[in-house]
């Protein structure tokens, strides 16, 4: 029998933590970079009036904290919290959080922030992880405390309940009245109609004007693009009155059965919670109520149009699937998109179409498919070969073009504050208006001329915000980046799912040089071999 091994005695030993103290200090002083996020769900105005009071609390509150750094108020006027997908300053602000701008959010509850359940606890998890906290006032919690998870999910769940019985009884109010005919109006966005007197749609002449336009010009055979660009060139103002036309818009004008006086109800439905809005193909019964308004179009009309519209969709659906490079081949010296043809050779070329009908009006000739392919092979090969020499210096310019113009700037600074103020005088207007010292048509008066006035603020620090669209570059060439670094080693043939990925558009400098331009604004040149054409 073998002795039995003496074991030694158990040793601990305390390794003291280093202490780096610059870095103490420097986090000592640092200050707390905090912003907050509102939100109001409706667009009516005493919720509006909400939303600027909302906006005036938050920036006080900040700017008076001595150890906060203010970065920014994030606030979505008249939409739902049951969804973040439309919720712009929401995903903008988050887009800050990852890109380490904020260290605490503030905001006045959990269903200010979210009805979701899942939403609320998806980003109290993500921001969490990157050491970014949300302080819900209303419960007093921070996200970041011990057992706070298991607080925000019971909150969460009871803002999720109140927000599904609002949306049933809503959901129910809407069937009642399409079935019993009554039409809902917004007037605001809508051409051709307006409050009555009586409180009813009646024609604006001005406006009817342009519908009839658009009707006739259809039937007349002018595409959607040359309706778009007569209107914005006649400077016809846009149903929402700003900005410039849309095919969208033209589109859904030929189509709206409101102008020949009837209305369909419920042409779109939400699905059961989180409420997401879907197209009507039969899920749910709809109500067609004839003559509920008076009409702009004849009957007849419309259904010529909407004849014309069938055969027009669905050649251009035909068209528009069939072949990767479809609608992304431009012409470089007369902008016209190229068109597919194949000889009965089997050769297949891509050609300008101006050239293709009349060859002297576009001196730009007939490119090969195969050599387009594999000049898009070879580009695909060089940017894997060398993403870090073309993709990541071009990402970091971008980087710190976009901090450079988020910087102080006075011009915004002053906006700032004239919108601060603007929405001040609209809160005391209302007040007094509710405490009964201002008549109705007073009040009414003020409040539109204040509300004129913070259109043109927003309006112009839209403008000073214009990094906005440097930021959205960013996440595309990020994710293109991304698609290249994942992507195959090397491509030895044309791969049309990554040719869609990446490629937005390309141009056709000549005959034997094309442009290739990715999604996120990177362009790449490329010799086609000279064959004799």
């Amino acid at each position: 029998m073998q002795p039995t091994a003496t074991i030694p005695q158990k040793v601990v030993r305390k390794i003291p933590a280093k202490i780096n103290i610059a870095e103490e200090i420097k986090q000592a002083h640092r200050q707390l970079r905090v912003a907050a996020y509102c939100r109001v769900s409706t667009a009516q105005e005493e919720q509006l009036n909400s939303y600027d009071v909302q906006v005036r609390y938050y920036t006080e509150k900040i700017r008076s904290e001595p150890k906060w750094a203010f970065v920014g108020i994030f606030a979505d006027r008249g939409l739902s919290g049951t969804s973040t997908k439309k919720r712009d300053e929401f995903n903008k602000m988050i887009k800050q959080c990852r890109r380490g701008k904020i260290d605490m959010i503030i905001t006045k509850s959990i269903s200010r922030f979210a009805r979701n359940t899942a939403d609320v606890l998806k980003y109290v998890r993500m921001l969490k992880e990157i050491g970014v906290d949300i302080f819900f006032e209303e419960q007093n919690i921070h996200s970041t405390q011990p057992g706070a998870e298991f607080y925000i999910t019971i909150y969460g769940s009871i803002a999720q309940s109140e927000s599904e019985n609002i949306s049933a009884n809503v959901i129910w109010g809407k069937n009642q009245s399409a079935k019993e005919g009554k039409v809902p109006f917004h007037y605001k966005n809508f051409l051709g109609y307006r409050r009555g007197e009586d409180g009813k749609p009646e024609i604006d002449p001005e406006e009817a004007k342009t519908v009839k336009m658009i009707y006739e010009r259809f039937l007349a055979g002018d595409s959607m693009r040359g309706i778009v660009e007569m209107l914005d060139n006649m400077d016809v103002p846009t149903p929402g009155g700003q900005g410039k036309w849309h095919r969208s818009t033209v589109c859904s004008i030929l189509q709206n059965e409101k102008y020949i006086g009837d209305a369909l109800a419920q042409k779109t439905f939400a699905s059961a919670f989180p409420f997401v809005k879907k197209r009507n193909k039969g899920d749910r019964d709809q109500f067609y109520t004839e003559n509920t308004h008076p009409a702009i179009i004849s009957k007849e009309v419309f259904d010529r149009v909407q004849e014309l519209f069938k055969r027009k969709s669905c050649r251009q659906k035909a068209i528009a699937h069939a072949y990767p490079m479809t609608l992304k081949i431009l012409c470089g010296k007369c902008g016209t998109p190229f068109a597919r043809r194949e000889g009965r050779s089997g050769l297949v070329v891509w050609v300008c179409r101006k050239h293709d009908k009349n060859a002297s009006h576009c001196p730009m000739g007939r490119i090969p498919e195969t050599e387009i392919y594999t000049a898009f092979v070879r580009m695909y090969n060089k940017l894997k070969l060398h993403e870090g020499i073309i993709l990541k210096p071009a990402l970091a310019q971008l980087h710190d073009l976009n901090d450079a113009l988020q910087r102080d700037n006075p011009a915004m600074l002053e906006v700032n504050r004239a919108i601060a103020t603007a929405s001040e005088q609209s809160y005391k207007v209302s007040a007094l208006r509710s405490r009964g010292l201002l008549d109705a048509d007073a009040c009414a008066a003020k409040l539109l001329e204040i509300e004129a006035k913070l259109a043109e603020l927003r309006r112009e620090r839209r403008r000073l915000l214009k990094n906005e669209d440097i930021e959205e570059v960013m996440d595309t060439l990020r994710q293109t980046a991304d698609i290249i670094h994942s992507g195959p080693e090397r491509l030895d043939s044309f791969d049309e799912a990554l040719f869609a990925d990446l490629v937005e558009k390309i141009t056709a400098e000549s005959q034997t040089r094309i442009r290739f331009r990715l999604y996120g604004g990177i362009e790449l040149t490329k010799q086609l071999r000279e064959v004799g054409r």
